[in-house]
């Protein structure tokens, strides 16, 4: 492909073409994954213009200042905290480190599948030719 075809791939198709050609194309999931998160935040931030000019945005940022005007009542009764840990944020770290270290093994695996063994630097150990 030339390099105007590149450039003109959206970040979901250069996603999906990145997965596809795992073992070949980690910079093309890099891309793709920035490429969304990008989109993504300016969507997010036209969302929030469109809330802000309509006026529900300033309504709830004027309930988030009464929020904070309430912070040290709130950071008093959370010096007591419940003992009820939650336990979803280091499930969801678990498993995200075990498929990071697993695309690494996988990733490892196939590139010295592809490499051709180097040679041997030493001599044989055994004489190839027989001795009458």
């Amino acid at each position: 492909m030339s390099v105007n075809a590149d450039a003109r791939l959206a970040p979901r198709q250069r996603l999906t073409r990145g997965l596809k050609y795992t073992a070949v194309g980690p910079v093309d999931i890099t891309r793709g994954v920035v490429g969304l998160g990008a989109n993504t935040a300016q969507a997010t931030a036209a969302g929030l213009r469109k809330r802000y000019q309509s006026g529900k945005l300033s309504r709830q940022l004027a309930a988030a200042a009464g929020a904070v005007a309430a912070l040290p009542e709130v950071l008093h009764d959370a010096a007591n905290p419940p003992k009820r840990r939650r336990r979803r944020p280091l499930l969801i770290a678990a498993v995200s480190a075990a498929v990071l270290a697993g695309g690494a093994v996988t990733f490892s695996i196939i590139r010295r599948s592809r490499r051709p063994e180097p040679p041997s630097p030493l001599p044989p150990s055994v004489d190839v030719t027989p001795r009458p």
